[in-house]
């Protein structure tokens, strides 16, 4: 059976290190680099070698920056009495995508979860407490997952800013528009009948 030079198995196992990324796949990933042309292949070894060199936390806020401050904490045209606490830059990222809020973000890095050794020491919840204390924030919207962890991480948030002038909200949940309630998990079923509205 042939084998694979050693720079080609080096790349595999480089790219099977990725998340989600199985054998199989970090083997099409490397023969693909090695089809495209090289300044193709070059390009993303530079595209790599710069994120890792330029991309940095927000000072303020935690979010990914490629200078002291983040564009969002930057622009002055945001609403700078909102403030929506999310767990990862990737969270941050999909509620900007919805276009809809138009506050401010406080990235905590994590979330609060003893059976993988995270502790509320781990996040970014000295920083949060500053800015709120610092800021004026008249609403706090707590949009950690809505998983175990995530409840647990909004609960302690809560606490710690119980002291605070500012109203505390959470992000709804429940039944999306279009769906099922026979395919509706009961975790969503439950969150929905508890957040129900006055019609």
């Amino acid at each position: 059976m042939a084998q694979v030079t050693d720079s080609v198995s080096k790349v595999i196992e480089e790219f099977a290190k990725l998340p989600g990324i199985g054998r199989k796949s970090a083997e099409r990933l490397a023969y693909h680099v090695l089809r495209v042309p090289k300044s193709e292949a070059f390009a993303l070894a530079d595209a790599i070698r710069a994120v890792r060199e330029n991309v940095r936390y927000c000072a303020t806020c935690f979010n990914l920056a490629e200078s002291e401050e983040c564009s969002i904490c930057a622009d002055s045209r945001r609403d700078r009495t909102q403030l929506c606490v999310v767990e990862q830059p990737r969270d941050l990222m999909a509620l900007e995508q919805a276009g809809v809020f138009r506050g401010l973000y406080h990235v905590l890095l994590g979330r609060i979860a003893p059976l993988d050794g995270i502790g509320p020491d781990q996040l970014t919840l000295p920083q949060l407490v500053q800015r709120v204390r610092q800021g004026t924030f008249s609403e706090i919207v707590m949009a950690t997952n809505p998983t175990v962890e995530g409840d647990g991480t909004a609960l302690h948030i809560s606490n710690l800013l119980a002291e605070f002038p500012v109203s505390m909200t959470r992000l709804a949940r429940g039944i999306t528009t279009g769906s099922v309630l026979e395919y509706t998990n009961k975790e969503i079923l439950a969150d929905a009948l508890a957040g129900r509205q006055r019609l």
